[in-house]
């Protein structure tokens, strides 16, 4: 009798999945060079000379205004 037993896992699908899992890391190695180093490319240099020397500012004057006069108390009642 011919025993046709297939038990032996041969992960195909799973092989699949770890080519796609290791095609996502590549490529997000490959951004993250670009981000963070700067892709190996030149930086322009910019003249960033800015001048923040600002005049003097005051604050303009309140108005001379006598203060109120506070009410003064009664006399107390009586009982």
């Amino acid at each position: 009798m011919a025993e046709n037993s297939n038990n032996s896992s041969s992960g195909g699908g799973n092989m699949g999945l770890a080519f796609i899992i290791g095609g996502v890391v590549v490529v997000l190695a490959i951004v993250a060079y670009f981000v963070f180093a700067g892709g190996g490319m030149t930086p322009e240099t910019k003249d960033v000379n800015v001048d923040v020397n600002l005049p003097k500012m005051e604050a303009p004057r309140m108005p001379e205004v006598e203060p109120p006069t506070l009410p003064q108390p009664g006399p107390a009642p009586s009982n």
